[in-house]
C-alpha cells in the first residue's frame, strides 16, 4: 500500500444479525490500540469517529426475510457517503465493524471511485444469500449478493446504481459454511472461491499468489479487503457471532496479510464481526489489530 494517509471509520451496527454486542466492535478495536499501531508504522492516521447508528424504541422488522432493513439501509447509506468522502480526499479507508452487512455501504462508497474494483472476501461464509435464499433473513449474510446487484432494491441502489462490483472480480478465501442458494449462485456467476479444502491442499502461499495473479488478469483498478474475523479459526478469534470450527490459522492469516502488503495491491479494507461480549479479554480485537499491522507493513525484523 503506497498511500500513507489512513482514515479510520467506525460502523457500530449490529442490525445485520440477531446477536447483540457486535456494535461495540469498533470500540474494542480502538481499545486494542489500532491508531497507535499504525502510527508506529509511519502512517498519518485520522480517526473519523463512528457513523451515527440510531436505536429505535420499537422494532417491527424481525419476522421478515430482511430483518432490520430500514436500519441497515440508513447505516449503509451513511457509510457509503463517508467512504466516498475519504477516497475523494486521497486517503485509505479502514472501516471497523459492526456486522458484515456494513460492507454494502463500504463497497457502495468505493464503487463511485473505481471502474473495475476487485474484492478479497476473507470469511467463513460466502455472504451471497438473497431474501429468497436466506435461511435466517439476516442481512449480514447478503452483502456480496447485494453488491453484485441481487436483492432488495433499497439495498442494491445505496450510493448509486447496481451492481457495485463484478462477480468475476470477487475472490472468497476461507469459506466453510455455504448455503445451498449461495452454492448455486457461485456456479452461476463464476465467483472464485477458495474453501478450507483448497487452503489445506494448496497452502496459503499458493492461494494468495494465485489470487494476486487472478486480479491482475482481471485488470482491476483497486482491491478491497473485507475481512470477517470468523474467517479465522475460533480458537484464535472466539469473539464472533457465527464461529465455524476448522478455519484459517492465526499464522496463515498473517502470511496472507504480509503477502498482500508486499504486492501493494490493497486500496481499502474493513475488519468486521468483532463482538466483545462473546470475546475473551479482547482477544479477537487484538487479533484484528495485529492483522491490520501485517496488512499495512509491520515486519518481524
Amino acid at each position: 500500500m503506497k498511500n500513507r494517509e489512513i482514515s479510520i471509520i467506525g460502523a457500530p451496527s449490529d442490525y445485520g444479525q440477531m446477536r447483540r454486542g457486535v456494535d461495540m466492535g469498533p470500540s474494542a478495536i480502538r481499545y486494542a490500540d489500532v491508531s497507535e499501531r499504525l502510527q508506529a508504522l509511519g502512517y498519518e492516521v485520522k480517526d473519523e469517529g463512528d457513523i451515527i447508528v440510531k436505536r429505535p424504541m420499537n422494532n417491527t422488522q424481525l419476522d421478515t426475510n430482511l430483518k432490520n432493513l430500514k436500519e441497515v439501509v440508513e447505516v449503509c447509506t451513511q457509510l457509503s457517503d463517508k467512504v466516498s468522502e475519504v477516497i475523494g480526499q486521497g486517503r485509505f479507508p479502514l472501516v471497523l465493524g459492526g456486522d458484515h452487512s456494513i460492507a454494502i455501504g463500504t463497497l457502495a462508497g468505493l464503487a463511485a471511485h473505481y471502474d473495475n474494483l476487485g474484492v478479497i472476501w476473507y470469511d467463513a461464509h460466502a455472504d451471497l444469500n438473497t431474501p429468497a435464499t436466506s435461511p435466517s433473513g439476516n442481512i449480514h449474510g447478503m452483502p456480496l449478493a447485494v453488491s453484485i446487484g441481487l436483492g432488495d432494491e433499497r439495498l442494491v441502489t445505496i450510493g448509486g446504481p447496481a451492481p457495485k462490483i463484478k462477480p468475476g472480480n470477487i475472490i472468497i478465501i476461507g469459506a466453510r459454511s455455504v448455503d445451498p442458494g449461495e452454492r448455486d449462485l457461485i456456479r452461476e456467476k463464476g465467483i472464485k472461491v477458495y474453501t478450507m479444502h483448497e487452503i489445506d491442499r494448496m497452502g496459503m502461499t499458493r492461494i494468495i499468489e494465485d489470487s494476486i495473479a487472478y486480479l491482475k488478469e482481471r485488470k482491476v483498478d483497486g482491491v478491497h479487503l473485507s475481512l470477517d474475523l470468523d474467517g479465522i479459526d475460533p480458537l484464535y478469534t472466539p469473539g464472533v457471532g457465527t464461529p465455524v470450527p476448522g478455519g484459517i490459522t492465526y499464522r496463515e492469516s498473517h502470511l496472507a496479510m504480509e503477502m498482500l502488503e508486499e504486492e501493494g495491491i490493497i486500496t481499502s479494507a474493513e475488519f468486521v464481526e468483532v463482538n466483545p461480549i462473546l470475546d475473551e479479554r479482547n482477544k479477537t480485537a487484538d487479533v484484528a489489530v495485529a492483522l491490520m499491522g501485517s496488512l499495512l507493513g509491520e515486519k518481524l525484523v
